[in-house]
């Protein structure tokens, strides 16, 4: 959400509302893929579980009181809990799989209290989280259930983690981390879109990345997709990319240019990872995404352009192509 969310009277009244919604959702899923009500309670818990530990990260209000030296077994905590949940019914206990999950835990929010901050640290730092997320670490730890990844519960307890330690313990500038753009980041995303859609689209047919298929989308199918990724993926990515490699790179080397371009190849390099190592035909496609995204940013100075922009991106890409 944007600035308003500075107020942290409306951090309760969000997070019932996106309980209620959630469980909603969770059970209209449940039954639309078979799975029986006894199984899906402890995954939808754990999502429930999950759900405020991710939330609070919209409001800085709130956010700050978790700063101290308790926030490593904070987030380590608020990492073991989902899974636990899971455990309650849904998936096997194991006792390593819960070492694993509170060790990233821990070393996600102790980094910045043992190490200096420093150019070096910040890389090897972002190399552990990338080796977590592109090495598909929760994987073995959330094992399939009824067919679904639940691997997505530990990546998006991950995201929380990294983002409330960049945050609260490395204090990186503002970036706008927010779940709600205002009116002119929305327009910024959409002009970015427009542009991105004319140059991308022919670059994306003669790297046979994409193909028209044109087929029945229910509306609310596109809207979920939409606002999945604007509050979950896309921001994500703008995060770590524009709002943290971005603004580090820009810093580094003094120019923004370079930043842009820096934060957009490392970006493109990421999606070597789609779909099966190596997807060459997306990695240049996803470098110049990045490159609009970077603009976006910079121009509205603001992920939550960029997070707009990418999340119109991919959802016309999941609505439209394949």
């Amino acid at each position: 959400m944007r600035p308003m969310t500075k107020a942290p009277g409306r951090f309760p009244a969000v997070l019932v509302i996106g309980w209620v919604a959630l469980s909603a959702a969770g059970l209209v899923f449940a039954r639309a893929k078979g799975i029986p009500l006894g199984a899906a309670l402890p995954v939808l818990a754990a999502f429930l579980i999950e759900f405020p530990f991710y939330l609070v990260t919209g409001f800085p209000a709130v956010r700050e009181r978790l700063e101290g030296p308790g926030l490593p077994a904070i987030l380590a905590g608020s990492m073991v809990l989902p899974y636990l949940a899971c455990c309650c019914g849904a998936i096997p206990f194991h006792w390593m799989a819960v070492v694993r999950v509170a060790a990233l835990g821990l070393a996600v929010g102790l980094w910045y209290r043992v190490l200096p901050v420093g150019r070096i640290v910040d890389l090897a730092f972002l190399a552990l989280v990338a080796a977590a997320m592109l090495g598909r670490y929760f994987d073995p730890i959330y094992p399939r259930f009824y067919g679904q990844h639940l691997d997505a519960l530990g990546a998006i307890g991950l995201v929380h983690a990294v983002v409330l330690a960049l945050m609260l313990e490395r204090r990186v500038p503002e970036t706008g981390w927010g779940f709600w753009p205002s009116g002119r980041e929305w327009w910024i995303g959409g002009l970015h879109y427009a542009g991105f859609v004319i140059v991308g689209t022919p670059l994306a047919i003669a790297l046979k990345a994409i193909q028209w298929s044109p087929r029945p989308v229910d509306g609310w199918v596109v809207a979920a997709t939409f606002f999945g990724f604007l509050w979950v993926s896309s921001l994500t990515d703008e995060f770590l990319f524009r709002g943290v490699i971005q603004r580090w790179a820009e810093d580094w080397t003094g120019s923004r240019m370079a930043a842009v371009v820096t934060a957009s190849v490392i970006f493109g390099l990421a999606h070597l990872w789609f779909r099966g190592f190596p997807n060459w035909r997306w990695a240049p496609l996803a470098t110049v995404l990045g490159l609009f995204c970077g603009h976006a940013r910079n121009q509205a100075g603001s992920i939550r352009a960029s997070a707009a922009l990418h999340a119109l991106v991919v959802t016309t890409w999941r609505a439209f192509l394949a």
